[in-house]
């Protein structure tokens, strides 16, 4: 599960919440300075967010990240509170510091954290 580590300071300033420290788009791993790129933790969060949107065609990723996100804002009625809650985020914080996790994930294990 390889995934292009791209450092791209101005892309967080410029889009990016202060507190976001990476990023994945698929295929590519963003993160906002060079000591974060060899952060293994960090990068094994994002690669476990890479594997969840390529079993979801990237798209549908997008469209249940956000909808998810918006639902948890309204529930929570904060923003840090909503990503937190996403069940994308919680299966990738939940399972960032095991560096193989990828290699034995299941397929769509992200839904046991709705």
């Amino acid at each position: 599960m390889k995934g292009k580590v791209i450092v791209s300071p101005r892309f967080f300033k410029i889009f990016m919440a202060p507190w976001v420290s990476g990023i994945a788009l698929f295929p590519f791993i963003l993160v906002k300075s060079k000591p974060l790129s060899e952060n293994d933790v960090l990068i094994n969060h994002e690669k476990i967010h890479i594997q969840q949107q390529k079993e979801m065609l990237v798209i549908f990723f997008y469209i249940w990240y956000g909808l998810e996100y918006l639902f948890r804002w309204i529930q929570t009625g904060s923003k840090l509170e909503a990503y937190k809650n996403i069940s994308f985020e919680r299966e990738a914080y939940a399972h960032q510091h095991d560096l193989t996790y990828t290699c034995h994930r299941r397929f769509w294990a992200h839904l046991r954290w709705l």
